[in-house]
C-alpha cells in the first residue's frame, strides 16, 4: 500500500514544456506567449505566469487561475502571427472569485512571438523541471530564454550586448532568491520583463517508518510536496517519472528495491538517496556493482544520505536530509557560513 497520493502531482508545467517542445519541432507556425506586465488587485497570485499558443488556436498555460485567459487568448493567436501588443485586461469580483482568486483586478498584459529555439528549450527546461528564464522587452520585440543551473545557456537576444548582458546578470540574482518571480528591469536602459521558473523539489519516499513521516512533514514545511509508497512496482513507476527537481530517499533495505537505485541512475535525473547504516550502504554498493554499476553510478547514490549534523531523532535526521538535497541545488559544500567565503543566502 501507499500514503500520500499514488500519483505525482499534476504540473501543468511540465504539460506547457512539453506543448513548446512540440509545437517548436512541428511545422514553421509561429509560436506566441502571453505574459503579465503589471497588474493590480487579485490578492496573491503567484509568480511567472504565462501562457502560450499557436496560430490556430492550440493553447496551454494558463493566466490567474484561468481568470484572465479569455483576454489573453485572442493576444496570444496574434503574437503567434507575429504581432506584438500591450493590452489591459479587467476581471468582475465574480468571476475572480469563482476562480479561486481573493478579489477583482486588472493586469496589463504582453502578448510576443518566441522564435522556435527559444520556445524549445524553455520547453525542454519546464518539461524536465529545470531552472530557466524567460526575458523580453517589455514591447515585445526581442525576447532571450535562459536555461541550464545557473541560467548559462542563451537561446535568442534582447537586441543588444549590452542589454543582453545586463538583463542576464539580473535574471541570474534573481535565480539566486531560489524562488519563481516576475519583475522589471532596466537593463541598460531598456526596460525588460523576466520570469523565472525555479522548479520545486518532489520527495518520493520508499518504504515506512517514522523518518518518512518527518520528511513529509519537513518537505511540507518548504512547501515541497511529498508521497510514499512502499512497493517496488510503485518506486520504479514514479522514478520512471522523474524531473531534474525529484528526490528519492530510499528507506527500504531489502535488496529487492537496488532495482530502483539501478533504473534511477539509467535515466539520469532527480536525487537518489538511501538511508541505512555504513555495513548495509556497502552490502547496497557490493550487490550494485554486481549488477553492472560502475563507479561514477555508486558516486551518485547518497548514501548514507544526508549531511553529517550530529542527528538522533527522525526530525533531526529528515532535516539532515533536505539540508543536503538544498546544497546540492545550489551546488554549496555545506559548510558552516562562519568558515565560507561566499555569498551568503544564494
Amino acid at each position: 500500500m501507499s500514503t500520500g497520493s499514488s500519483q505525482p502531482p499534476v504540473d501543468p508545467r511540465r504539460a506547457l514544456g512539453t506543448a513548446l517542445r512540440r509545437w517548436a519541432a512541428g511545422p514553421a507556425a509561429g509560436i506566441g506567449v502571453v505574459r503579465v506586465l503589471d497588474r493590480h488587485g487579485f490578492g496573491s497570485v503567484e509568480a511567472g505566469q504565462l501562457l502560450a499558443g499557436t496560430p490556430d488556436g492550440e493553447m496551454r498555460g494558463r493566466l490567474y487561475l484561468g481568470a484572465l485567459d479569455d483576454a489573453a487568448r485572442p493576444l496570444a493567436v496574434e503574437a503567434a502571427a507575429g504581432a506584438t501588443a500591450v493590452r489591459e485586461a479587467q476581471v468582475a469580483e465574480s468571476s475572480a472569485v469563482a476562480a479561486g482568486l481573493a478579489c477583482a483586478g486588472g493586469a496589463t498584459l504582453v502578448g510576443h512571438p518566441l522564435a522556435a529555439g527559444p520556445a524549445a528549450a524553455l520547453g525542454e527546461a519546464l518539461e524536465e523541471a529545470r531552472p530557466a528564464a524567460l526575458l523580453s522587452t517589455v514591447d515585445g520585440t526581442s525576447a532571450l530564454v535562459l536555461t541550464g543551473p545557473d541560467l548559462t545557456t542563451g537561446h535568442g537576444s534582447l537586441g543588444t550586448g549590452a542589454v543582453t548582458e545586463a538583463a542576464t546578470e539580473a535574471a541570474r540574482g534573481l535565480l539566486r532568491r531560489g524562488a519563481t518571480a516576475t519583475a522589471q528591469i532596466d537593463a541598460a536602459g531598456t526596460p525588460v520583463l523576466i520570469d523565472i521558473w525555479v522548479p520545486v523539489p518532489s520527495v518520493l519516499v520508499v518504504g515506512e517508518g517514522a523518518l518518512g513521516a518527518a520528511l513529509h512533514a519537513q518537505a511540507g514545511l518548504l512547501g515541497w510536496s511529498a508521497r510514499t509508497v512502499t512497493t517496488v512496482d510503485e518506486a520504479r513507476s514514479a522514478v520512471a517519472a522523474f524531473t531534474d527537481a525529484d528526490v528519492l530517499v530510499l528507506l527500504d533495505h531489502s535488496p529487492a528495491f537496488d532495482v530502483i537505485l539501478v533504473e534511477g541512475l539509467a535515466h539520469g535525473r532527480g536525487f537518489l538517496g538511501a538511508l541505512g547504516s555504513r555495513r548495509t550502504q556497502s552490502a547496497r554498493r557490493e550487490r550494485l556493482a554486481a549488477a553492472g554499476v560502475g563507479e561514477d553510478g555508486l558516486a551518485a547514490i547518497h548514501g548514507p544520505v544526508g549531511l553529517d549534523l550530529g542527528a538522533r531523532t527522525p526530525a533531526e535526521t529528515a532535516v539532515s536530509i533536505v539540508a543536503q538535497v538544498i546544497a546540492l541545488r545550489a551546488g554549496r559544500s555545506a559548510s558552516a557560513l562562519a568558515s565560507s567565503t561566499g555569498r551568503i543566502g544564494g
